[in-house]
């Protein structure tokens, strides 16, 4: 059976960024040269804020007590799954040492990056989840210094649920800056701080363009696009659950793909039907996001069996993709393509958002077909090392010496050589090679 969109999306999610790599490449210019009195300026202008930029602790701790005590219960439970999850990811890498030949000694460390940059919007919605996934696995990493980073809000400041969560995931700064100005800030090592080696954490377009420019000079976790969201469904899908976790995604943002993959036409029909229904009963400002998105770049897609719709789904490389189908292990080993995988409606991505523990900070616009979302490895450089005795060195000499000469790199060769004329006077060493000039 040929692929058949029941549903075809009129735009796509990539944008023109032109005007905005323009804008953020001067404000990182004029903070890099203005330092912390630009950065003021900029948060002033853009965040409407002249209050402290470095939170106190009788700051921290005024926001908190403002934060209701079931809320903290929720943001506690929260933290100790991704937190467990986290620690069980730094588990799976380590130091490494191999003997590869007799004297030859090879090694591995994991070194968690000096000072990590977590920036955490809290523009429209107070992002709280967005705190504990890049501030936890940070300091689950081991990173010595930690800076959390969000917007504050005109004559307010930063939120104090995210002050809260900050502040319990083990933020050793938090800067109340918003935008370009806050990456920029930890970037460069304003307030005291030291300069970021690694930058994470969702945001704007302006955010994630400061991100793009910097990069190379810092760590980054990823190029953050629009969220995205596919969900693969057969006959055994609740369609009420389907057209639900659809709406869910979509909310995120006028421009937040949203995907319907089955092999069924009827549960494909009632999903369209019902989707609209379950948009015009959000509030606002979602409701206008979710049309937005359902109407312009959502899509559902008609397969003829199950292969083909895991080719769909891999072909798409969701940032999330949900799994509502039979045989769920066949899935898991099946599908190779995607940010995050949830099986099985006692799974949604909305769990995956905020509680249930690995990470969601993850790859968008394809990006998961060459990479994973954000862990305590991005925090971490996998560094080798290596030693030898003598005698194990001799033969990688030997080689080395060939192989540089046939390459044209004499100079490498006398590296070798050096070391086997003092090691061993007097041999004879054949270190020429064919070919070589």
């Amino acid at each position: 059976m040929t692929v058949e969109y029941l549903k075809k999306a009129s735009k796509t999610s990539v944008s023109d960024a032109s005007d905005v790599r323009e804008t953020v490449l001067n404000i990182l210019g004029e903070i890099e040269a203005g330092g912390e009195a630009a950065a003021r300026a900029y948060a002033d202008k853009f965040d409407k804020y002249d209050g402290n930029i470095v939170l106190t602790r009788d700051e921290i701790d005024a926001a908190a007590a403002t934060v209701p005590e079931k809320l903290k219960d929720d943001i506690r439970f929260a933290h100790e799954n991704i937190r467990r999850f986290a620690e069980a990811q730094k588990e799976s890498i380590g130091d490494v040492e191999v003997e590869i030949r007799p004297g030859l000694i090879a090694g591995q460390k994991a070194i968690p990056c000096n000072a990590a940059g977590c920036y955490v919007p809290g523009g429209r919605y107070a992002h709280i989840a967005s705190a504990l996934m890049t501030l936890t696995t940070a300091r689950v990493a081991g990173c010595p210094n930690v800076v959390a980073c969000s917007p504050p809000r005109p004559g307010q400041g930063i939120h104090p649920a995210i002050v809260y969560t900050a502040d319990l995931c083990g933020a050793d700064t938090i800067l109340a800056l918003g935008g370009v100005q806050g990456v920029a800030a930890m970037a460069f090592g304003l307030f005291g701080l030291p300069k970021a080696d690694i930058l994470v954490g969702p945001g704007n377009q302006f955010v994630a363009e400061a991100k793009r420019i910097l990069f190379g000079r810092v760590g980054i976790d990823m190029i953050a696009g629009p969220t995205d969201s596919l969900v693969i469904a057969d006959d055994s899908a609740d369609a009420e659950i389907v057209a639900a976790d659809l709406v869910g995604q979509a909310e995120h943002g006028y421009n937040s793909p949203v995907w319907l993959v089955t092999d069924n036409r009827p549960l494909a029909e009632t999903v369209m039907a019902r989707v609209p229904e379950l948009i015009a009963a959000l509030p606002e400002p979602n409701k206008s996001s979710a049309e937005a998105a359902w109407r312009d770049y959502a899509e559902v897609i008609l397969c003829g069996d199950r292969e083909e719709m895991a080719q769909v789904a891999d072909d798409t490389a969701p940032e999330h993709l949900t799994v509502l189908a039979r045989d769920l292990d066949w899935w898991l080993d099946r599908l190779r393509c995607y940010g995050s995988l949830f099986l099985g409606e006692e799974t949604t991505v909305a769990f995956g958002d905020k509680a249930s523990g690995p990470n969601h900070v993850l790859p968008t616009s394809g990006a998961a077909r060459y990479t994973g979302g954000l862990s305590v490895h991005k925090y971490m450089k996998l560094v080798t090392w290596q030693r030898a005795t003598r005698d194990g060195a001799r033969p990688i000499a030997e080689a080395t010496a060939r192989i540089s000469r046939l390459e044209g790199m004499e100079g490498h060769a006398r590296t070798a050589d050096i070391r086997l004329a003092k090691w061993y006077p007097g041999t004879n060493f054949d270190l020429s090679a064919e070919d070589a000039s």
